[in-house]
C-alpha cells in the first residue's frame, strides 16, 4: 500500500473527550472516529486489525472444535421473556418496536438465540456435545460510555456456547475453551491472567474473567492475586483469610447498654470517642437494590463489594442509598437516625457479612441520632441474620489457598467464561432425548471475547509517548519504508525494491511516498506503530538503510537485502 493512497488522516492532538491511553492513540492516530457517544467508525487501520484479531480467534475457536454461524442482531421479545430477562435486564437493553408494534431489543448478547437454535436442531444425546460461535456486533446502552472502544455502546464480540448432556461434559468443554482462550491472547500479544469473577446478567454457577494486566488508568478492574500460588480473582468475586483482630470486646464493656454518642457520625470519630479498634464495631450500611432497601451489617474496619451485596439481595441493580432515602425509611420504622447512627432493623430485609459472626461486646447504631449500643451481642439485635460474604477484600490479606499475603493489580477484562448449567435450557425447555427415551435440558457454557475490545487493550499494553507499539500478528501493516527524499532517484528506487521484494514474500508494507519532511514521516510512522521501519535516506549513497523495531525503539544499519531478509524472517517466524 502507498501512504499517498491510504484513507488515513493523523491529528495533531488528542481527542478532547479521550481519557484513557487507548481512545487517545486510536483517535489521534486515525484509527477510529467518534460518530456518537459509545459509537465508533473503524477506519481502514483499525479494521484491519480487528480482522486479523477475528482471524485468530477463528482459528483458535475451529482448532478446538467449535462451529461458527451468525445470529440476528434483532431479537424479539417474546424469547427474552422465555428466559425470564425481558424485564430485570436494565435499561442497557436497547428496546424498540417494530411497524407491527412488536417488542424487539438489539443484542447485547445470544443467549436466548442460540438457545432456541439448539432446541430446534439438537434432539438427541447422540447430535452432542456441540459448541457453536459467533462474531458479531453488539449493543448495549451504556449509561456512561467512555474510555472508547474499551466502554463502549457498539462493539464487536465472539460468543460461543456449549451444549453437554451432564455437568462432566461442561467441565471438559470449560476446561477446552480456557485452553483456546490463552492460545487467542498469547497470539494477540497480550499478557492475560484468568480470574475468578462474578457472573453478573449472563448468571451461571461459576465464571472466570481473562484480564490484561496494566498499570494504566484503563485498567476498570482490581484483581487480587498470590504470588506463592496460582490464586487470583476479581474483585467483585474474590474471597481472603483475615488476621487476627480484636473481635471481642468483653476488656472495654463490661454490659450491655446504651450510651451518648454526640456528633460520631463516622467510623473514626466513634472509635476515637469511645477509645476503641474499629473492630468493635459493627457497621450498618443502607443501599437501594431494584428500588428496596437492604441493610448490609460489616465490620467496621471492612468495606462493602456492591456486586456481591447485589448477588445476595438477588437484585441486578444496586446503589448506596441518599440520606433523603435513609430519612424515609426511618421515618416509615418509627425512627429518627442520621447516618452513622444506623443499626438493625425489623421488616427490612438485613444482609450480614461473615465478619460478623465471631463478633461479641461489640459497638452498634440503634437507629438513634447521638446514641450507640456497647457491649452489645447477635441475640441483642432482635432480627434474624443470614450470613455471607459482602465483603471487599484488601491488598495485604491473606490467600485462600496457601495463606500468603494477597496483592492487587489493575485489570481489562478481554474475555470470558461462564459454566451456564440449565440457566437458559430449562426455562426455555431446550432439552434432549437421552438413551433411554427421556427428556433433559441442555448443560450450557457461555464464552466471550470482545474483538474491539482486545484492540484497545493491545494498545493500553503497548505504547509509548510517541505511539503506538502494534504486536506483529495484529498490527495493520508489517512495515513501513520511508524514505527521506522522494525526489532521491537512487532512494526511490531502493524503497521500490524492497517494497517490491517484501509484498512478494507476502509481507504487509506501505511505501511513504508523501512529498513531505522526513520528521512528518516518521511521527505518523511512530504514531501509528508499525512494528518495523525502514528509512531510505543519505546512507544508501553508502550501501545502507536504516532499520527500526518499533517495540524496542532499537536501531541498525543494514544492506536493502539484509534488512529485507531480516523483515521476512522476523515477521513469519510470529505469524
Amino acid at each position: 500500500m502507498k501512504m499517498s493512497k491510504m484513507f488515513v488522516q493523523t491529528l495533531r492532538e488528542f481527542p478532547s473527550d479521550a481519557e484513557v491511553i487507548s481512545h487517545k492513540m486510536l483517535g489521534r492516530a486515525g484509527f477510529i472516529k467518534k460518530l456518537a457517544p459509545g459509537v465508533y467508525t473503524y477506519q481502514p487501520l483499525m479494521w484491519k486489525v480487528l480482522k486479523k484479531i477475528e482471524n485468530i480467534v477463528r482459528e483458535e475457536m475451529d482448532r478446538a472444535g467449535a462451529q461458527e454461524l451468525l445470529m440476528p442482531f434483532v431479537q424479539p421479545k417474546e424469547l427474552w421473556e422465555e428466559s425470564g430477562r425481558w424485564e430485570v435486564y436494565g435499561k442497557e437493553l436497547m428496546r424498540l418496536k417494530d411497524r407491527h408494534d412488536r417488542d424487539m431489543c438489539l443484542g447485547p448478547t445470544h443467549e436466548e438465540i442460540i438457545t432456541s437454535v439448539a432446541r430446534d436442531g439438537l434432539k438427541s444425546y447422540k447430535q452432542l456435545p456441540v459448541n457453536l460461535y459467533q462474531i458479531q456486533s453488539k449493543f448495549r446502552d451504556e449509561i456512561r460510555p467512555r474510555y472508547g472502544l474499551l466502554r463502549g455502546r457498539e462493539f464487536i464480540m465472539k460468543d460461543a456456547y456449549s451444549f453437554d448432556v451432564d455437568e462432566a461434559g461442561l467441565d471438559k468443554e470449560y476446561e477446552n475453551m480456557a485452553q483456546a482462550y490463552k492460545r487467542i491472547f498469547e497470539r494477540c500479544g497480550l499478557d492475560t491472567k484468568m480470574v475468578q469473577s462474578d457472573s453478573g446478567a449472563i448468571g451461571g454457577s461459576v465464571s472466570h474473567e481473562f484480564m490484561v494486566i496494566t498499570d494504566t488508568d484503563a485498567g476498570e478492574n482490581d484483581v487480587f492475586y498470590c504470588n506463592d500460588c496460582d490464586y487470583s480473582a476479581n474483585s467483585n468475586h474474590a474471597v481472603s483469610n483475615l488476621p487476627e483482630a480484636v473481635v471481642d470486646g468483653k476488656d472495654y464493656f463490661k454490659e450491655t447498654k446504651v450510651i451518648d454518642t454526640p456528633n460520631t457520625h463516622s467510623i473514626e470519630e466513634l472509635s476515637a470517642f469511645l477509645n476503641i479498634p474499629s473492630t468493635l464495631i459493627l457497621k450498618s450500611l443502607v443501599y437501594i437494590v431494584d428500588k428496596k432497601p437492604v441493610i448490609a451489617l460489616i465490620r467496621a474496619d471492612k468495606a462493602v463489594e456492591e456486586t456481591k451485596l447485589m448477588n445476595a439481595a438477588g437484585g441486578i441493580d444496586i446503589r448506596i442509598a441518599s440520606s433523603a432515602e435513609i430519612a424515609e425509611l426511618m421515618a416509615e420504622h418509627g425512627f429518627d437516625a442520621v447516618p452513622g447512627f444506623i443499626g438493625p432493623m425489623k421488616d427490612v430485609k438485613i444482609i450480614a457479612d461473615n465478619t460478623v459472626k465471631d463478633m461479641k461486646n461489640f459497638v452498634v447504631g440503634i437507629n438513634q441520632t447521638d446514641k450507640h449500643m456497647t457491649g452489645a451481642n447477635l441475640e441483642d439485635l432482635g432480627v434474624e441474620l443470614n450470613y455471607t460474604d459482602i465483603r471487599l477484600v484488601e491488598r495485604g490479606e491473606l490467600c485462600p489457598q496457601c495463606g500468603k499475603p494477597l496483592y492487587v493489580t489493575k485489570g481489562i477484562e478481554v474475555g470470558n467464561i461462564f459454566k451456564l448449567g440449565t440457566k437458559y435450557s430449562k426455562p426455555m425447555n431446550a432439552v434432549y432425548t437421552d438413551i433411554n427415551g427421556k427428556t433433559h435440558p441442555y448443560v450450557m457454557g457461555c464464552y466471550g471475547i470482545g474483538i474491539s475490545r482486545t484492540a484497545a487493550a493491545a494498545v493500553e499494553a503497548h505504547y509509548d509517548e510517541h505511539g503506538i507499539k502494534w504486536p506483529i500478528a495484529i498490527a495493520p501493516y508489517h512495515v513501513v519504508i520511508v524514505p527521506v527524499n522522494i525526489k532521491d532517484e537512487l532512494q526511490m528506487k531502493v524503497a521500490g525494491e524492497m517494497y517490491n521484494a517484501l509484498q512478494k514474500a507476502g509481507i504487509e508494507v506501505v511505501l511513504d511516498d508523501r512529498d513531505e519532511r522526513a520528521g512528518v514521516k516518521f511521527k505518523d510512522a511512530d504514531l501509528i506503530g508499525f512494528p518495523y521501519r525502514v528509512t531510505v535516506g543519505k546512507t544508501i549513497n553508502e550501501g545502507f538503510v536504516e532499520f527500526k523495531v518499533r517495540e524496542t525503539d532499537q536501531q541498525e544499519k543494514y544492506t536493502p537485502e539484509e534488512a529485507t531478509e531480516k523483515l521476512i524472517n522476523n515477521i513469519k517466524a510470529v505469524l
